[in-house]
């Protein structure tokens, strides 16, 4: 029976290989397109107890101190209530998940260690192989190889500047839109919902205290004026910060400046 269940774990692997990139760990650790993953997909390959995962994420993640916020680790909150408090998780590049995958003193850890033990002794194998080729040959490989390896880097830095470009386009005639679209990319970044919500947060934050003004006042005040001229309360339930900053030109520049400022912060730009 077990037999049989590894060999049609191993076909579905072989199925996702054959459209995908990635590598099986990867796969299995939930790694997606950006190469990214959650502290909490990589929690549930590791099958660790379901009540020790804060004490695990506050040891492994935060106080890591091989591993850099922002840079290895990028922390949100959940959906996910627990004990009245939103649950804790991190988006953690494949790299990081990986090194953490081989540190959990269980099973599924020997697994993970046993894998990158396999991966190694394949490229000695390679290695040993690329020994019998001749030197042009060899030369032949390694440039094609040396090429491909800095395609990839264009291929990124390419990428980064094009963000970059697309951040610094960002002018106050179009600023609604454009400064929409960056706040949901940067929520996507971080996790969900609830992340759009807390990077909306930390803008409007921002923008009041350069701006010394208070948003949620003249909202307040811009729909009881709305009341007085006798307009219907729909009308007004569907005002937001972002009406009001449309208001004042000043806050509209203040404000987009700020997300610029956050696209680079967060790694969109």
């Amino acid at each position: 029976m077990e037999t049989a269940r590894k060999m049609q774990e191993k076909y579905e692997m072989n199925k996702l290989m054959n459209t995908t990139n990635q590598t099986p760990i990867e796969i299995a650790l939930g790694v997606d397109k950006d190469g990214m993953t959650t502290a909490r997909k990589l929690y549930e390959f590791l099958e660790l107890h379901p009540a020790a995962y804060s004490r695990w994420f506050k040891q492994n993640i935060i106080e890591n101190g091989f591993a850099a916020e922002n840079e290895d680790y990028f922390p949100f909150n959940t959906n996910v209530e627990c004990g009245g408090q939103a649950s804790k998780d991190a988006k953690l590049t494949a790299d990081f998940a990986k090194k953490l995958s081989m540190t959990a003193k269980n099973e599924k850890g020997e697994e993970a260690r046993s894998y990158f033990v396999s991966i190694e002794n394949k490229a000695k194998e390679s290695a040993i192989g690329m020994q019998d080729l001749s030197p042009d040959l060899r030369l032949m490989i390694q440039i094609e190889l040396n090429q491909k390896k800095q395609q990839k880097q264009l291929d990124s830095v390419e990428t980064q500047i094009q963000g970059i470009r697309n951040v610094v386009a960002i002018d106050t005639r179009a600023w609604r839109d454009d400064t929409e679209k960056v706040m949901r990319k940067i929520g996507n970044i971080c996790g969900d919902h609830e992340a759009f919500r807390e990077v909306h947060s930390e803008a409007y934050k921002l923008l009041e205290s350069r701006g010394a003004c208070s948003l949620k006042q003249r909202l307040t005040n811009k729909r009881r004026r709305m009341a007085d001229e006798g307009i219907c309360k729909s009308k007004r339930d569907k005002l937001n910060y972002l009406d009001i900053i449309a208001e004042d030109k000043k806050l509209v520049e203040i404000y987009t400046a700020i997300v610029k400022e956050l696209a680079i912060k967060y790694g969109v730009a």
